[in-house]
């Protein structure tokens, strides 16, 4: 019987595509694990109104830890236009299958390596190594929005001063989006940087939020921040407006270590480090709680080159070398890691956006040959 039950959701587009990659590299390691399929993502809502059927969480309750491919997301009105006329659309919302995922496991951790491998033509510079800690169950994310307003939730808004101006708007005239903060998700994925950075031996932590605007929601995560950070008192604790930080990661990145942010801030800030790094490509993601962990490619799924692979499957394989680490398979992660860094310094394999012709299964072909 196998140690490991890995569940593999290759999802929309390229997902499939460096889903495979990662594959060639697992088989190459000889992990001890049987791999299990899960359908998930935008041929499913079409087909049958739910991009995250209930027998894939069911499916994955069963499993260890999950490599998921990519997910195609479309507004509001486009997603209507491509159900199935059968099912009606009534009562049918599209809501993001990746972020019920973190929601359904309580997947509150999204950790987001940033780290420059020498060799990359289009590294910003080759001696950037960031880690982002990423709140990834509420924020701006939580989902809690309104079109229309309720009568009930626009007259409970007008107690606020602020709200005054709004009160002769008509509710199909506004859109609310709520940004949600409790103590307890603030708590935990502070905690969570900044035991990483003690086990690590990184240097420092920098809280990334806008309290002087978001005073109530900014204050509040950052009077917590301060408080853990009092129990860490070996690893500097640093403060930063999200729009200043993204000034100095382009100026600076060398200057910064682990990185903590709520939902829609984290989100922002990972993808300009990743781009420091090379870009998408490069950009893996592990959505960890405390029993389960999904990990994934950061880039979408980009429909247009679906089945060509012709995408850098890099940030795949990163991301299954993070499952591995996760896991406990230490030494296979140190070796898949080292495989990659060693294709890119080579740079005899470089897929399009490297400046190179090869394809995703040549780049994956290239780091099983160094495994």
């Amino acid at each position: 019987m196998p140690r490991y039950k890995i569940a593999i959701l290759p999802g929309d587009g390229v997902g499939r595509d460096v889903i495979e990659a990662a594959m060639i590299v697992l088989k190459k390691l000889e992990l001890d694990a049987e791999y299990i399929e899960g359908d998930i993502g935008w041929e499913f809502w079409c087909r049958e109104g739910n991009p995250l059927p209930d027998r894939t969480i069911k499916m994955l309750k069963n499993t260890d830890a999950c490599l998921f491919g990519a997910i195609t997301s479309k507004p509001k009105d486009d997603a209507f236009k491509e159900l199935d006329p059968k099912l009606g659309g009534k009562g049918l919302s599209y809501f993001s299958p990746i972020v019920r995922l973190r929601q359904e496991f309580d997947l509150y951790t999204n950790l987001r390596p940033c780290k420059a491998y020498p060799g990359n033509p289009i590294n910003y510079r080759d001696d950037i190594d960031l880690v982002i800690f990423r709140e990834n169950t509420e924020g701006m994310y939580a989902g809690v929005e309104f079109y229309p307003i309720p009568d009930e939730v626009k007259s409970a808004l007008m107690v606020h001063p602020k709200m005054k101006k709004f009160q002769g708007v008509p509710s199909g005239e506004i859109a609310l989006s709520t940004r949600i903060v409790t103590k307890k998700a603030c708590t935990r994925i502070l905690k969570r940087a900044f035991e990483y950075a003690r086990k690590n031996k990184r240097r420092s932590v920098t809280i990334v939020e806008k309290p002087n605007v978001l005073r109530e929601t900014g204050g509040f995560i950052l009077d917590i921040a301060r408080k853990v950070a009092a129990e860490y008192p070996e690893i500097e604790f640093r403060e930063a407006n999200v729009d200043a930080m993204a000034m100095w990661l382009v100026k600076n990145p060398q200057d910064y270590d682990v990185l903590v942010a709520e939902n829609l801030f984290g989100d922002i800030i990972s993808d300009l480090s990743a781009q420091l790094v090379g870009g998408l490509g490069f950009a893996c993601s592990g959505n960890i709680g405390d029993n389960y962990a999904v990990f994934e490619p950061t880039h979408g799924s980009a429909p247009k080159y679906s089945g060509m692979y012709k995408v850098n499957p890099i940030a795949m394989l990163l991301a299954t070398k993070m499952m591995l680490e996760w896991l406990g398979e230490k030494e296979k992660a140190q070796v898949l890691e080292q495989a990659v860094a060693e294709v890119i310094k080579e740079g005899k394999t470089r897929t399009y956006d490297m400046g190179g012709n090869d394809s995703t299964l040549d780049m994956a072909r290239a780091v099983e040959s160094k495994l």
